[in-house]
């Protein structure tokens, strides 16, 4: 599919790439501890904690999965001036993330989920989060910010990492959208459901089977290629987006791009995995995509590796970032040529 010298090269390059992700970021908190007993209280286990943990989430996620492939991610979003807040900071400065597009505002809560693992096994989450939009106010100090970034020629691929909790508007998608095209950089969409059609003109957009079927409002058979390619064909036509890679969960990924305005498409299968946890696999899967059309390499390639990427942070437990090496030797043993 790939010759070796072409991977090498790929993954050498990503060293090179900046990627401004625009979204919704959070802090994923964790509680680790066993389970020997169940509550005389109530029929729940009990976690005997042994270990506390704060990590980047949500589109934060994505820019560590982007440090982790050795770019480098530029953050644009806003949270709370509470200590989550400051906790999120700090957890950029330990990373070593810019903070130049993060706005702190004493008008939003930072958005935390907090989990609880026992045994190894995710017992319960519990979300603290705002859903409201952005101000009018906030909307433009966060436009600034972007629009600073992508003029200073910062940004070698846009990422918009959507998950409807109120920092991305149409306005920011098509402002955003209208300054990236004049400077021919490409975006890559990881949308929700508030959102879904505003993404128009895009170099890709990777939605999931109940996400099309919520954005398009239409129902179709998910084992059933034919009507999987039709419904992708049919979004593809309302966005006018240029490649469109739907996850399948476990079946793998199915890709539609055009060539010379006709769809070619392909259904890329999974490999098998010990699967442990799925929470972030998407996170991995739009990261790994965007450096690729940062790079210009085939769409088919550019989805077998993407694919590749989010099985492999499925083999862990939580929200982990890909492992660049692990990848590289994953991608040389499944797809490259001699």
């Amino acid at each position: 599919m790939i010759s070796t010298e072409s991977i090498s090269k790929l993954f050498s390059e990503f060293n090179n790439l900046s990627a401004l992700v625009i979204g919704d970021v959070m802090v994923d908190s964790y509680i680790w501890g066993t389970v020997n007993r169940i509550s005389p209280e109530a029929p729940v286990p009990i976690v005997e904690v042994k270990k506390r943990e704060n990590r980047l989430g949500g589109a934060a996620n994505v820019g560590l999965n982007l440090k982790a492939l050795g770019a480098t991610p530029i953050l644009c979003s806003v949270i709370g001036n509470d200590q989550r807040g400051d906790d999120f900071i700090s957890l950029l400065n330990k990373e070593g993330l810019p903070v130049e597009g993060i706005i702190q505002n004493a008008d939003r809560i930072t958005t935390t989920k907090f989990r609880v693992i026992g045994n190894n096994s995710q017992l319960l989450r519990v979300d603290e989060e705002t859903r409201d939009m952005l101000t009018f106010d906030q909307n433009n100090e966060l436009w600034d910010r972007i629009q600073n970034i992508v003029v200073a020629d910062k940004a070698d691929v846009i990422i918009f990492q959507d998950y409807d909790k109120g920092v991305i508007s149409r306005e920011l998608i098509d402002k955003v959208t209208n300054l990236a095209n004049s400077k021919n950089i490409p975006i890559v969409v990881d949308p929700k459901k508030e959102n879904f059609l505003d993404y128009k003109n895009v170099s890709l957009f990777k939605p999931n089977l109940k996400e099309i079927k919520e954005g398009l409002n239409i129902e179709f058979d998910v084992n059933n290629d034919v009507d999987v390619e039709m419904a992708v064909a049919k979004l593809q036509d309302k966005l006018n987006a240029e490649i469109v890679l739907n996850t399948l969960s476990e079946r793998g990924v199915f890709i539609s791009w055009k060539v010379n305005d006709v769809y070619e498409s392909r259904l890329i299968p999974a490999h098998f995995r010990n699967i442990a946890d799925v929470s972030g696999a998407g996170d991995t899967v739009i990261s790994v995509a965007a450096l690729c059309i940062a790079q210009k390499i085939d769409p088919p390639v550019m989805a077998a590796i993407s694919n590749l990427a989010g099985g492999l942070v499925c083999e862990e437990v939580g929200v982990v970032s890909v492992k660049k090496h692990s990848l590289l030797k994953e991608v040389n043993r499944l797809l490259a040529r001699s």
